[in-house]
């Protein structure tokens, strides 16, 4: 058998016991992923002080022998809930299993197959494990931080009035990869002029334009792990409101990071920010919150947002992210992907915020 990792499984088995349940059914494959290293499309762990196993099936064989060490495997030949079924240990026990991830009918079957198992719907049982970073999970989020820059040296010289916005996306993609990353961690978002002022914008296909603010968002994963950032170009001579705009919204990232201190509500610090863009007459062109957690995820505990119950302890991982829209004219936004330290936030990026002519 082989042994378990006493720094990530122990804390878990006693909130096991705190919760008085004798086993946890983890399907969530971020969770999956976070717990035991397995990169596959298709597992379940069963989280028990007695014995965790994680479950797959013969596609996986191979691959979660080579990955994962903390826990025994096993490859079954028929349906997750008719694999647990005959695991005779789990007969008369309080089984945990995550609510958020668990359909209506999966859990219809459970309750059929299952017989002389207690079911109990869990929510968020590992999100307070998952804040906080290890040294190895830093090393791979500032990989991956890393890797994310030099695409962006990359492809900022490739912006032309001869390219589109999704084929400067494509080669994002294509550089991640090229650079050693697993891929991105969500579809690079490149939104120029007027699309810009989209939050969320997908690339377009129509040229660049002289003359227009140029909002990238993009990020990839190394080691399980994501990376975040944005920068806003200008492309050309831009309007004198946007250079201010662009202002604003790097003076106001700035207060964000230098206000951050470990222990403070989330919720305060979302404040400050917002209170100060408010002050330049552009709150209501902030509608998002300020940022959220990074982590095997890019977008996990904690929220930073106005309603968010979090607080920031030592160890965290999130961004920092301000935002100002004008509908039908232009958007800026600037991210630091940041890990609270004694001190305060440190970034993971360095590419610089003064606002850069393309």
């Amino acid at each position: 058998m082989k042994r378990t990792d006493s720094r990530r499984l122990a804390p878990l088995f006693a909130k096991l016991a705190a919760e008085n349940l004798d086993a946890m059914l983890v399907t969530d494959p971020s969770v999956i992923r976070w717990l035991t290293g397995f990169s596959g499309s298709s597992a379940q762990v069963l989280l028990s002080p007695e014995r965790s196993l994680i479950l797959t099936d013969f596609r996986y064989k191979q691959q979660v022998g080579e990955e994962v060490s903390v826990m025994d495997s096993l490859v079954i030949d028929e349906g997750y809930v008719e694999s647990l079924a005959a695991i005779e240990t789990l007969r008369g026990r309080r089984l945990g299993f995550q609510s958020d991830r668990v359909t209506v009918s999966t859990y219809g079957r459970m309750a059929e197959k299952l017989e002389g198992l207690t079911l109990v719907a869990v929510e968020g049982f590992f999100d307070e494990f998952r804040m906080i970073k290890s040294d190895i999970e830093l090393r791979s989020m500032r990989r991956a931080a890393a890797i994310s820059e030099q695409v962006l040296e990359k492809v900022l010289p490739m912006i032309s009035t001869r390219v589109t916005e999704a084929e400067i996306a494509a080669e994002i993609s294509y550089w991640h990869r090229r650079l050693g990353a697993e891929g991105d961690s969500f579809d690079p978002i490149v939104a120029s002029g007027p699309r810009s002022a989209l939050p969320h914008a997908r690339p377009g296909h129509e040229k660049f334009r002289p003359g227009s603010m140029i909002v990238m968002d993009f990020g990839c994963v190394c080691d399980g792990y994501a990376s975040d950032q944005t920068r806003t170009f200008a492309f050309g001579d831009v309007p004198g409101e946007a250079r201010e705009i662009y202002g604003i919204v790097r003076d106001a990232q700035q207060l964000g990071l230098d206000s951050a201190r470990p222990g403070m509500e989330a919720s305060r610090l979302d404040g400050i920010v917002r209170e100060y863009i408010a002050s330049k007459g552009y709150g209501e062109a902030f509608g998002h919150s300020l940022g959220h957690g990074v982590g095997v995820e890019v977008h996990e505990n904690p929220r930073l947002s106005v309603k968010s119950s979090h607080r920031l302890p030592v160890g965290v991982v999130f961004t920092v992210e301000p935002g100002i829209y004008l509908p039908g004219r232009y958007g800026v936004r600037i991210e630091d992907t940041v890990v609270m330290e004694e001190g305060g936030a440190t970034p993971f990026q360095r590419f610089t915020k003064e606002l850069v002519m393309l």
